[in-house]
């Protein structure tokens, strides 16, 4: 029972692990897509928890029961021969932005937070990634395993410390005034597509070496659960605060600087570890897709892949965010809408 409970909570933090990335420590795209919004905000939060509850778990059933090796047979099944073979093609190029996204993330925080140079940051989490990626799926786990804890820990603190009560049901007349475009019906979903377009690098290889079809469920519901209570306290935290936050790029800072040095110490570690378990997770699945494409060393494609990245990375963070998140979000909620609605495979 206790191996069940550990496997469960496994999969759990590896979900939770690979969907958050510096968009979501920072709270920029979680201010974008729902405390914009105040209290109506707070209704899409539920909505895309239960769709990741729902489609996460999903992805990873129907991964196990077609036992696909990478997202390449994933897509095959889920879109057919002649349009999986265009998924593959834009999800290969959605991990390798979003890895080179990554690391100009990692150079990032070097740089503007520690005065060192951008550079460095870059070239030690392309150093740490390889380290993981040398034990590939189980590397990718252990790290989750100790980092999304670390997450868990900033989060409750932020929750007894930052939250205040105008957060909970806050809604002033500047967010009023945003819910007459009616975005706010779509954001849960796209949100939710955004994530769906690469988590399946990890998830997916995960569902087919994963034995047990109910560890896997009870490890995406938990993980589900744990995203949609993140982001329930880092809106409420903004919330209190809009529209001040909006003049922030890290609006999550901003808050954490008021609670001393040590959580914002903290809020660097967690920022990085989001980064970093994002990074390896998208590393992991531009190489699986690329060993089942051709018959080529893991340890060569794996370095081909980081020095892509790395040289894609240079574009810059803002440069990045802005053009490649768009595409990202068409892919991804056709995925979304087709694991919605196809049936799993039967057993």
């Amino acid at each position: 029972m206790n191996d069940r409970w550990v496997k469960i909570f496994q999969i759990a933090v590896t979900y939770i692990g690979t969907v958050v990335g510096a968009g979501f420590a920072s709270g920029q795209s979680i201010m974008q897509f729902f405390t914009l919004y105040g209290t109506v905000g707070t209704v899409g939060i539920i909505v895309s928890t239960l769709l990741f509850m729902w489609l996460g778990t999903k992805m990873m059933l129907y991964a196990h029961r077609i036992q696909a090796f990478s997202y390449q047979e994933f897509n095959d099944h889920l879109f057919g021969r002649v349009f999986g073979k265009v998924a593959n093609l834009l999800t290969l190029l959605i991990l390798l932005g979003v890895t080179a996204v990554m690391l100009s993330g990692t150079g990032s925080i070097f740089a503007e937070q520690l005065q060192l140079p951008y550079q460095l940051g870059i070239v030690i989490s392309i150093g740490l990634s390889y380290l993981v990626m040398t034990k590939e799926m189980n590397g990718i786990v252990i790290v989750n395993a100790l980092v999304v804890p670390m997450i868990l820990l900033f989060t409750s603190l932020i929750a007894f410390r930052a939250i205040e009560p105008e957060g909970l049901l806050g809604l002033n007349h500047w967010q009023l005034q945003q819910l007459g475009d009616y975005h706010w019906v779509l954001s849960p979903f796209i949100y939710a597509a955004l994530n769906f377009a690469f988590i399946q690098a990890v998830m997916v290889p995960l569902g087919s070496e994963v034995r047990e079809e109910s560890i896997l469920k009870w490890g995406g519901i938990w993980g589900g659960i744990g995203l949609g209570a993140m982001l329930l306290i880092y809106h409420f935290a903004m919330n209190s605060r809009m529209p001040e936050m909006l003049g922030y790029d890290i609006p999550m800072a901003e808050i954490v600087h008021d609670l001393g040095p040590f959580l914002h110490v903290l809020f660097l570690l967690v920022i990085y570890g989001e980064i970093f378990t994002t990074l390896i997770g998208n590393v992991f699945g531009v190489t699986r897709q690329l060993q089942s494409l051709y018959k080529v060393p893991k340890n060569a494609t794996l370095f081909a892949v980081l020095l892509a990245c790395f040289l894609i990375s240079q574009a810059g963070f803002a440069s990045l965010l802005t053009y490649l998140y768009p595409i990202f979000g068409y892919v991804g909620m056709l995925l979304l809408l087709l694991l919605a609605f196809r049936r799993l495979p039967k057993r």
